[in-house]
């Protein structure tokens, strides 16, 4: 029986991100999508549900860049092409904060900081609460509002943070929204189903 493959969005595709995610998923016996890494996104969305098909375990992460770019870039066009896939169950996404001259919105669900607070405030680039209630600012977050994700986790820029997320530390902060992406879709019990 082939059921959905379960995966998690993170709008974010520098080296940071991908030590990061890299890290966490395999921490949680998941996989990462590591060709999804770069800024912008390096595939097609056909490529990267490919990709998501022929990975053995999930839940599945697969990074998201736009660069910068106004608009819908390569990132937000692979989100878009990837969440209408029927064999794909996206869980939800991590939205990261950034600071860029083309700056876009998303609402969040709720945001991390970088001392790990739940916050009902966005988060800025570095981690700290921002003046926005349930939204962030960054550069491939506006599509995720279209997507209609059962939840969206807001962060600073995963894997810096002013170190607070550094990935020889075991990036905490990104661990955390994933762990509270699980739990709150409901796909928390994913390493007992094996």
């Amino acid at each position: 029986m082939n059921r959905k493959r379960r995966v998690i969005f993170v709008t974010d595709g520098d080296l940071y991100a991908k030590q990061a995610i890299e890290a966490v998923a395999s921490e949680l016996g998941g996989r990462c999508i590591s060709q999804s890494a770069g800024n912008p996104t390096p595939l097609a969305g056909y490529e990267i549900v490919s990709l998501i098909s022929k990975t053995p375990h999930d839940p599945v992460f697969v990074m998201f860049d736009d660069s910068g770019y106004q608009g819908e870039g390569y990132g937000e066009l692979a989100m878009q092409y990837v969440a209408a896939d029927k064999n794909i169950d996206v869980l939800g996404a991590i939205a990261v904060a950034s600071r860029t001259h083309f700056s876009e919105w998303t609402k969040v669900d709720v945001s991390i900081d970088r001392f790990g607070e739940l916050t009902h405030y966005g988060v800025d680039k570095n981690g700290l609460p921002d003046m926005e209630v349930g939204r962030i600012d960054g550069d491939t977050v506006s599509i995720l509002d279209q997507l209609n994700l059962p939840i969206v986790v807001g962060v600073g820029d995963i894997g810096k943070m002013s170190g607070y997320d550094d990935p020889t530390k075991g990036s905490p902060i990104t661990r955390k929204a994933v762990q509270i992406l699980l739990e709150r879709s409901g796909a928390d019990a994913i390493k007992d189903e094996r």
